[in-house]
């Protein structure tokens, strides 16, 4: 059973399915892992064991960025330590609580019931310390993607409809819905297909990912320029008239993506 720090990835015959045991499908999709930690060494020995299970693992060293990613590449588990270099851990939960569903397992040296408490009550699923049993932080968030694998919502086609326009976020492409009329469809776009820039893309992403949900203008920013972007709210105002004007019928009266005066802006299916 490899420790904390052993880089030696425990395998077990076969890429398996994460939690299924099953070899992976060439069609199948992996479960994306959030890994936040700043400690190399372990960073390193994670991203091997999660990697020969076939997950698909992103990395990052502080809080800040952590919730940048989370914000612009959504993960299905986060695993989170809590000293991090630039903001608390918990922090980072009660941030991710706000807008982001996955499962969240705590990976900490921190061992009073204290700060096991404060972690669970604001939003971590599980908690485990250091040092630790590789197989079990295997066993635990297998465990954590079943249970997010039977919430409502959990495993929808990434496309959604706005106006004449069918969005297919996994392939990045728009195009004309079917039986859509040219009369409805907005100025974007005269052909069957639609053109948007990455930047478009990335927050069209951050929206349609949470139908019906407000998202905050500085969790947008954040995803989608990073960190310290907060407050430059004009970037977001110049790309969202931008996307309503290639996808709304009314850009001056969007149907689709509404804007909340002093708050955010919501995909309103």
């Amino acid at each position: 059973m490899a420790e904390v720090g052993d880089s030696r990835p425990e395998l077990d015959g076969t890429p398996a399915v994460p939690g299924s045991g099953r070899v992976l499908p060439a069609s199948a999709s992996p479960a994306g892992i959030l890994l936040v930690e700043d400690q190399p060494e372990l960073v390193r020995a994670l991203q091997i064991n999660l990697r020969a299970r076939q997950y698909d693992v992103i990395t990052a060293r502080t809080g800040r960025e952590a919730l940048a990613l989370a914000a612009s590449h959504p993960p299905d588990a986060i695993i989170l330590d809590l000293g991090l270099p630039d903001i608390d851990g918990t922090e980072v939960i009660v941030e991710l609580r706000r807008w982001c569903k996955a499962p969240i397992i705590v990976l900490s040296g921190r061992t009073s019931p204290g700060d096991k408490i404060g972690a669970l009550d604001v939003g971590a699923d599980d908690y485990v310390t250091k040092p630790f049993a590789m197989a079990e932080l295997l066993a635990r968030l297998r465990a954590a993607l079943r249970r997010d694998e039977g919430e409502p919502g959990h495993g929808e086609p990434r496309v959604a409809t706005i106006g004449a326009w069918l969005v297919d976020l996994t392939a990045h492409q728009v195009t004309r819905a079917p039986g859509a009329g040219g009369e409805d469809a907005g100025p974007g776009g005269a052909g069957g297909t639609l053109r948007l820039t990455p930047t478009e893309w990335r927050i069209l992403e951050i929206l349609l990912l949470r139908p019906g949900q407000l998202v905050g203008s500085a969790q947008i920013l954040t995803g989608v320029w990073g960190p310290g972007f907060q407050q430059r709210t004009n970037y977001l105002r110049f790309h969202m008239a931008r996307l309503r004007r290639k996808l709304e019928p009314d850009p001056a009266r969007p149907r689709w993506l509404v804007t909340e005066p002093g708050m955010g802006y919501r995909y309103q299916p």
